[in-house]
């Protein structure tokens, strides 16, 4: 699991913000926002423009540099304010008694300016592409007989042509031709990455193609997965029952079932249509999210379906790392969540559980709701 995350001069976090999963409190109610001592359900509230977003997109960054997912290079990547040429991400990860630390800089194209990667304190590589310094041990990944050559020669080919922006990190390259065992600490770091995921409920719910749904229509054609789905909806408190038809035209359509049958994306409520994205890109992909960083998770969500939708992921995803931005206070309390779990996003760019926020021993009895609005946390917002 992620253990710790930091990152310096991206947009607008020019010092270090620092999330860390492991420094958990002596809290023994709600043990199910931690697992093996780390925090794997986190509420982050914040002030508009605060960066909640930008914050998700940095803690996934990683998947770009691994798997060259990134869409678009045009929006602003450094500190507007800021003098330095690069930004910097720090990923410390917990995999059972393995610690895989990798960092690295990025200039404002999102060229790679350094790489390094470190497993139980032992250097694995230490990488200045500026000045083609590769400072290199595989033994302790057991990976000695990779030819570093080979890979020189791949940057070589990516500078003759002219594309450096698509400059190929280290790391992705020894994962894709090292054979690693099931049990290394690389594949384990392989794995979790292509398990990160990041979701705006907000834009998921603006209007969309209808054929955007055509994949997910698919797959509800099968009856088992249609029943699982309208199961999960009538437990988010929406009563309702669903049939799938064909069309002429060969595409599937999903219906409310009354009656008369009524379309259901054009007929939906702005919740429903938040929770079947929730459900797209969360609870029905076969393989289970590492890490879901779900931003404005609850725009569109009545407070109760709210409190329906973290309790259903802390029961059934116990080890998924869920992180969610809210502006709704009322999911502020040690019901659901305890002290040590909520966060505060400042504007100065600093991130503060609530029981570091007050001089108080914060206990399962306090209203924490009630102290946020008179203003008891309020120097940290």
């Amino acid at each position: 699991m992620l253990k710790k995350f930091t990152v310096r001069n991206y947009k607008n976090f020019k010092r270090p913000l620092t999330v860390d999963f492991s420094k958990v409190g002596g809290y023994r109610f709600n043990t199910d926002c931690v697992s093996d001592n780390i925090i794997t359900k986190l509420l982050i509230y914040g002030r508009n423009a605060t960066g909640k977003t930008n914050l998700g997109v940095a803690i996934t960054d990683i998947q770009g540099i691994m798997f060259d997912t990134r869409q678009s290079d045009n929006d602003i990547f450094l500190n507007a304010d800021s003098d330095e040429t690069t930004a910097e991400f720090t990923y410390e990860f917990e995999f059972g008694k393995d610690i895989v630390l990798y960092s690295y800089c990025l200039d404002e194209k999102r060229v790679l300016y350094t790489e390094k990667l470190s497993v139980n304190g032992h250097k694995v590589f230490d990488i200045d592409f500026l000045t083609a310094v590769y400072d290199v041990d595989l033994k302790k990944v057991c990976a000695e007989t990779i030819v570093i050559d080979m890979y020189r020669r791949a940057i070589e080919e990516t500078r003759e042509q002219q594309i450096a922006e698509k400059q190929l990190p280290f790391l992705r390259w020894l994962v894709n031709n090292a054979a690693f065992g099931s049990d290394s600490p690389l594949i384990k770091l392989y794995s979790y990455v292509n398990g990160m995921r990041m979701q705006s409920i907000r834009l998921t719910t603006q209007n969309r193609p209808e054929k955007s749904y055509d994949r997910f229509y698919e797959m509800l054609a099968n009856n088992q997965n249609l029943k699982a789905f309208e199961d999960f909806l009538n437990a988010m408190g929406i009563e309702c029952k669903l049939v799938m038809k064909t069309l002429p035209d060969g595409r599937n359509e999903l219906y409310f079932k009354y009656h008369t049958l009524v379309p259901f994306v054009k007929n939906a409520s702005s919740g429903t249509i938040a929770l079947m994205n929730l459900y797209r890109f969360f609870i029905m992909p076969a393989a289970e999210a590492s890490l879901f960083y779900m931003d404005e998770f609850d725009a569109f969500y009545h407070y109760e379906m709210a409190d329906h939708v973290i309790k259903y992921i802390k029961e059934n995803y116990p080890r998924c790392q869920l992180i969610m931005t809210t502006h709704n206070t009322n999911l502020m309390n040690n019901r659901l969540m305890r002290p040590d779990c909520l966060m505060i996003l400042s504007q100065y760019g600093t991130l503060t559980a609530l029981c570091d926020a007050t001089e108080r021993e914060l206990r399962e009895g306090h209203n924490l709701e009630k102290m946020y609005k008179s203003g008891e946390f309020e120097k940290y917002e």
